[in-house]
C-alpha cells in the first residue's frame, strides 16, 4: 500500500481474489476495531451487518464493483462502504459517517414527534372543548374515552371512577381496540392483590407512564401477557384532579414501546384538570337544581386554623363567605364577635398558614375582617366535592361546619377526608327537601326588595351603558337624565347593586 493510501483520513483495506486482508491502513484498523488483520480473511475481521454485503462482493467468481452504506451493530457504526475491482483483487473504501446518521435520525425523530404532537394537541383540544358543554359525568367519560380511544394515537382509552362509598375504581367508559388487554386490567383492578397503574393514580392524584410495558414488574402479570398478545407497549393513567380531590382516573394503552413524551405528559395533565374541574361542574350544577340534598355536619378540633384562631382571640368567628382562588389563598370573610377584630393581626402572625389579614370593619360588638389562608383546609375540601358551606362557626378552639352536597356525591369519602385530613369528626347526616327557586320568581324577589327609584335607576345606567368598559355614559350624564345629581345617581346604584349581590350571593341565614 503506498504512503498515500497509509496517511488517507479514511479506511483503506487492500484484498486479494481470495478474500485475504493483504494491507490496512491505520484509519481503517481504527474504523473496524482491529489491531493487525493483515493475514487473515476478510470474514473474520470485518464487522457483520444485516446483509453482509462487503462478503457478497468478495464471495463470487470476481469482486463485484460496489458502492453502499450499512450499519454494523457489533461496533455501532455507519460505514459508507467502496468496493473497486483491481487486477489481481481489490480495494476496499471505508468511511464512518455514524455521526451523519445520528443526526439523520435525530431529525426524523423530532419531525415526527412534532407531527405527533400537533396530532395529540388537536385531539385533546377537541376533547377540552366537547367538555365544557358537557352535563353529566356520564358524558364527560364517554367524550374522554371516544377522543382518545377511537383514534389511530391508541389503542384504546377507559374512564374509571370512584365507587360511592369507597376507593375502588369502576369502570365508567371504554373506546377503542381492548382485545385481551382491557379484560385483563379490569380482573386485576378486581383481584386486589395487585396494582394497576390507574389505582396508583388514584391514590397519588399524579401521572403514572409505564413503557415498555411487557417488561415492567409495575405492571400485573396477566396485563403483561395480554398487552404482549396485543401488541400494547405503553400505558399512561391520568387522575381527573380537582383541587385535593380526585375523581378517578383515564388509562390510555398504545402500541409503541416510548409512546408518552414528557411534553405529551404534560398536555394529559392539563386534560385530567380540566376533566376534574368538568366533573366538579357537574356535581355542583346537580346541587343547584336538585330539589333534595344531602346535609354533613363536622365538629372540628385544633387542626382548623379558624378553630385555634377563635381560642386565641377568645371570639365567636363566622365565616360569611369565602373566594377559591385557583393556586392562589383563600379568601375567607370572618364575623368576629366582641373586639376580637381589632386583634386578628397581631393574633395571626404566628400562624403560617394565615398569609394576610385586613380589617372590613371593626367595633366594640364585633367586626369583619379577611383571612387569606393558603394550604389545603375543610372548606376547600367540601367544595372539591361538589359541596357548599350552609354555616361555620368556631368559638373556644373547636367549630361547627355544616355542608350541603349534592345526592349522587360520595358522602363516605367526604366523611373520611374531612376527619383523617382536617381533624373532623363527623356528626349528622341528613337528607332534606329543598325549594328550588326559577328565574322568574328569582326576578320577582328581587323586585320585591328594590324600591322603585332604585329599579329606575338601575334600568337607566344599564340602558345607557354606565357599566360597560369603556363606559357609554358618566354618572353626571345619566343623573342629567333622571334629573338628580352624580353624587345621589351613585348613592342608589350602591344601595341597589348591594340588594342584586346579597340575592346573588345568598348572603342570608337561610342560604349559607
Amino acid at each position: 500500500m503506498d504512503e498515500r493510501c497509509q496517511r488517507a483520513p479514511f479506511g483503506v483495506l487492500d484484498v486479494t481474489a481470495k478474500g485475504t486482508v493483504s494491507a490496512i491502513n491505520e484509519t481503517g484498523r481504527t474504523l473496524i476495531d482491529a489491531t493487525d488483520p493483515t493475514g487473515a480473511q476478510l470474514a473474520e475481521v470485518f464487522p457483520r451487518s444485516v446483509d453482509d454485503t462487503i462478503l457478497t462482493a468478495f464471495g463470487g467468481d470476481s469482486i463485484t464493483e460496489t458502492e453502499f452504506e450499512e450499519y454494523y451493530p457489533d461496533i455501532d457504526r455507519w460505514f459508507a462502504v467502496s468496493v473497486v475491482p483491481l487486477e489481481n483483487g481489490g480495494t476496499v473504501y471505508l468511511q464512518d459517517i455514524t455521526e451523519h446518521y445520528r443526526e439523520k435520525q435525530l431529525l426524523q425523530e423530532i419531525q415526527q414527534e412534532r407531527r405527533r404532537t400537533t396530532l395529540i394537541d388537536d385531539v385533546l383540544s377537541d376533547i377540552l372543548a366537547a367538555l365544557v358543554d358537557a352535563t353529566s359525568r356520564e358524558e364527560i367519560a364517554e367524550t374522554v374515552c371516544r377522543g382518545l380511544g377511537e383514534t389511530d394515537l391508541y389503542e384504546f382509552a377507559w374512564v374509571g371512577e370512584r365507587d360511592m362509598g369507597g376507593d375502588d375504581v369502576a369502570v365508567r367508559a371504554v373506546a377503542g381496540e381492548t382485545g385481551e388487554t382491557f379484560r385483563a386490567v379490569r380482573d386485576a383492578i378486581d383481584d386486589g392483590s395487585v396494582t394497576t397503574p390507574e389505582e396508583r393514580a388514584v391514590e397519588s392524584g399524579r401521572l403514572e407512564a409505564v413503557q415498555p410495558l411487557t417488561a415492567s414488574s409495575a405492571i400485573p402479570e396477566s396485563v403483561r401477557t395480554a398487552g404482549f398478545a396485543d401488541g400494547i407497549q405503553s400505558t399512561l393513567a391520568i387522575p381527573l384532579v380537582y383541587e385535593p380531590h380526585v375523581h378517578g382516573v383515564v388509562g390510555v394503552y398504545a402500541g409503541g414501546t416510548e409512546t408518552f413524551s414528557e411534553r405529551e405528559r404534560a398536555s394529559f395533565d392539563t386534560l385530567g384538570e380540566v376533566a376534574g374541574f368538568a366533573i366538579t361542574a357537574v356535581r355542583n350544577r346537580n346541587l343547584l337544581f336538585s330539589d333534595r340534598v344531602v346535609e354533613v355536619t363536622f365538629e372540628l378540633g385544633e387542626g382548623s386554623v379558624l378553630a385555634r384562631l377563635s381560642q386565641s382571640l377568645d371570639a365567636t368567628l363566622t365565616v360569611e363567605g369565602m373566594v377559591p382562588q385557583a393556586d392562589d389563598p383563600l379568601l375567607c370573610f370572618v364575623s368576629v364577635e366582641g373586639e376580637g377584630a381589632e386583634r386578628v393581626g397581631q393574633e395571626t402572625a404566628g400562624i403560617e398558614t394565615i398569609e394576610r389579614t385586613r380589617t372590613i370593619s371593626a367595633s366594640e360588638s364585633g367586626g369583619t375582617v379577611e383571612l387569606s389562608v393558603r394550604g389545603p383546609t375543610a372548606l376547600l375540601a367540601i367544595s372539591s366535592f361538589g359541596g357548599t358551606i350552609r354555616r361555620a362557626s368556631f368559638d373556644s378552639g373547636t367549630g361547627r361546619l355544616v355542608a350541603d352536597l349534592p345526592p349522587d356525591a360520595d358522602i363516605r369519602h367526604v366523611v373520611e377526608t374531612v376527619s383523617s385530613e382536617y381533624d373532623g369528626e363527623f356528626v349528622a347526616k341528613e337528607s332534606r327537601q329543598r325549594s328550588v327557586t326559577t328565574a322568574s320568581e328569582f326576578r320577582d324577589e328581587l323586585d320585591d326588595r328594590l324600591t322603585e327609584r332604585q329599579r329606575t335607576v338601575l334600568r337607566t345606567a344599564y340602558l345607557a351603558d354606565y357599566f360597560e368598559s369603556p363606559r357609554g355614559s358618566t354618572a353626571e350624564e345619566v343623573g342629567a337624565a333622571l334629573d338628580i345629581t352624580g353624587s345621589t345617581l351613585l348613592h342608589h346604584l350602591r344601595a341597589g347593586q348591594r340588594k342584586l349581590l346579597d340575592a346573588y350571593l345568598d348572603r342570608t341565614p337561610e342560604g349559607r
